[in-house]
């Protein structure tokens, strides 16, 4: 069974830091790419960053959160990390991994999400 847990959401003043992590299984990780997406009520979801999982290159990152976060690959553990940092309000989302078998393709997995809240 394929699945994308992510972890590490939650409430966080605005300026903190959060790191999210994608814990990935049923599927041969090396193979994928790795997406970080958000999205926030009433809006589209924005695409933050992917990375190519075996090698650890990153592809993209959003310029909304270019600077601020660091999308990284621990592909030992089958494990993408979203750090997070100087987060705002407008940050408030719900934050989703997702593997593609490359970054120009749309994802085949959805993770759940995790909510992270920013409170100004």
């Amino acid at each position: 069974e394929v699945q994308l847990v992510e972890s590490g959401g939650g409430l966080v003043q605005a300026g903190g830091s959060l790191r999210l992590s994608c814990a990935a299984s049923g599927f041969t990780f090396d193979d994928y790419a790795i997406g970080w997406f958000r999205q926030a009520p009433g809006k589209e979801r924005e695409e933050l960053s992917c990375i190519g999982s075996s090698d650890g290159s990153i592809t993209y990152y959003a310029d909304s959160v270019k600077g601020r976060f660091t999308v990284s690959s621990d592909a030992a553990k089958n494990t993408v990390y979203l750090q997070m940092n100087s987060l705002e309000p407008e940050d408030t989302a719900v934050y989703y991994c997702a593997a593609q078998i490359l970054c120009s393709e749309y994802p085949r997995y959805w993770g759940q999400g995790t909510q992270v809240t920013v409170s100004s």
